[in-house]
């Protein structure tokens, strides 16, 4: 292979932990909530402006910021499906995209009113180092992206596996009914299984910012990416949304590479079509 396009190809593989990442969230309240959460950018984004202003105004690094954004974006989550998501799907099943779509509005606008329009990012002495693999230079941030979205994955994976609370949003995710005759609380399922997916987003905004610079309505962009990484791996399968992360995040580079940077994304949404085409369910994700 070329030498001129492993480095694409590399950064491609890395950057897809980073959209795997970003999707976690997404394909875990799809599958267990069958919702297709339209704020999950947006959440995204505000766990980046959380840690910004963590690493801003406390001087803390924007990893260990997590001891502090993690626990706030559980109970924002949490109080999110208890007050809003349960009570939209007891009116319809419309009802809760519409909710998303409005606290989506709602944080973008609150954003730009507490940072302004202009564009952020979480500087910090590593994010800014490259590494080497033979004589080929590659941005430390993108190994860390890459080892940060295996490692949610695998603890995400144990946790649904291993646990009483996991296998409970496993049962909940398969059937509902049968859940309830087996006295799970479906309801408060729902709210956990949410509120794991913004200690997802948490973590995803502080490595995105340290990746890519962001504003107050960047969330738009990283949903359709996180939405395209779900759709490629399949709705609700983890394993699935990290392998549609690194094969978007390499056909996001290689379009760069051959085709210029403003064809990008263009490739990307021509690989999801034909996979869509394909296999309408994604690469790992259930049928029906």
């Amino acid at each position: 292979m070329n030498s001129d396009i492993i480095t694409p190809v590399l950064m491609g593989i890395m950057l897809g932990g980073l959209y795997a990442l970003i999707a976690n969230g997404l394909s875990l309240v799809f599958g267990v909530m069958r919702l297709i959460n339209l704020a999950h950018g947006d959440l995204v984004i505000l766990g980046s402006y959380f840690a910004y202003a963590i690493l801003t105004l406390l001087g803390l690094d924007p990893l260990i910021g997590l001891v502090i954004s993690v626990p706030v974006m559980f109970c924002l989550g949490f109080l999110i499906q208890k007050y809003l998501m349960s009570k939209a799907f007891a009116i319809s099943s419309e009802t809760p995209l519409i909710i998303a779509f409005g606290i989506s509005l709602i944080i973008q606008n609150a954003n730009q009113i507490a940072w302004t329009p202009l564009s952020r990012a979480l500087n910090t002495t590593y994010a800014q180092k490259s590494f080497f693999i033979g004589e080929l230079q590659l941005p430390l941030i993108y190994l860390f992206d890459f080892i940060a979205g295996i490692i949610v994955m695998v603890l995400l994976h144990v946790f649904l596996k291993a646990t009483y609370l996991g296998r409970a949003i496993t049962a909940a995710s398969q059937d509902r009914r049968a859940a309830r005759l087996m006295g799970i609380n479906t309801n408060r399922v729902y709210g956990y299984a949410f509120a794991i997916a913004m200690i997802s987003a948490a973590i995803a905004g502080v490595f995105l910012g340290m990746t890519f610079p962001f504003t107050p309505t960047s969330g738009t962009s990283f949903l359709t990416i996180a939405f395209g990484t779900v759709i490629i791996g399949g709705l609700g399968s983890m394993l699935g949304t990290f392998l549609g992360g690194m094969i978007l995040g390499i056909f996001q580079t290689l379009g760069g590479y051959f085709f210029g940077s403003a064809s990008q994304m263009l490739i990307v949404y021509l690989i999801v079509l034909v996979i869509l085409a394909i296999r309408p369910h994604g690469l790992l994700g259930r049928k029906g």
